[in-house]
């Protein structure tokens, strides 16, 4: 069997910048109320990773700070 070669790599952002060109005329209400909690949820994943990636490094700056 062989292996086909995968597609090109998606360059970072760029579902999020296709996400926000998609045509929301097409959507039900109850789909739009289900994509709000969606991406609400993805905003607070969002703002938990840079909260702990900016814990990291107020740690590190403290350890090596002089």
């Amino acid at each position: 069997m062989l292996d086909e070669p995968a597609g090109p790599r998606r360059l970072r952002g760029e579902l999020l910048r296709d996400l926000a060109r998609e045509d929301l005329d097409l959507y039900a209400v109850e789909e739009l109320s289900e994509r709000i909690e969606l991406l609400q949820a993805e905003i607070a994943r969002t703002a938990a990773q840079r909260d702990r990636k900016t814990a990291g490094r107020a740690a590190a700056d403290a350890l090596f700070k002089r």
